[in-house]
């Protein structure tokens, strides 16, 4: 007998299986079904861009920043579980484009009081 494509032994793609469960559960976790990273990781991902825009691209690692901070903190500011790096990316963001747009702003080299 033949066996035909889709009709296996294994119902879902996530049961044991052959291979058996790798992490102890078959049901995918919230990131997963989501298709997108969880929120510490987007909290620290805007903190590294907020620390580096101080160094280079402000008005692009600024906003990036500023957005990650924004949906690692849940889009929202009501409620008590916030994350540090979530915080701490929105408010060295919106520095960040702050004193960038200063900069670019700014009076054009050459032509200063000095």
């Amino acid at each position: 007998m033949m066996a035909s494509f889709g009709h296996g032994t294994r119902r879902h793609p996530r049961t044991g299986g052959r291979t058996g469960a790798r992490w102890g559960s078959p049901r995918a976790s919230r990131s997963e079904a989501e298709g997108g990273p969880d929120r510490a990781t987007l909290g620290i991902i805007g903190a590294i861009c907020a620390v580096a825009g101080f160094f280079v691209l402000g008005i692009v690692l600024g906003p990036v920043a500023m957005v990650c901070g924004w949906l690692a903190m849940g889009r929202s500011w009501a409620g008590g579980s916030r994350s540090a790096p979530a915080l701490v990316a929105l408010i060295l963001g919106a520095i960040d484009t702050l004193l960038a747009l200063v900069w670019l702003a700014g009076p054009t080299p050459g032509y200063g009081m000095f």
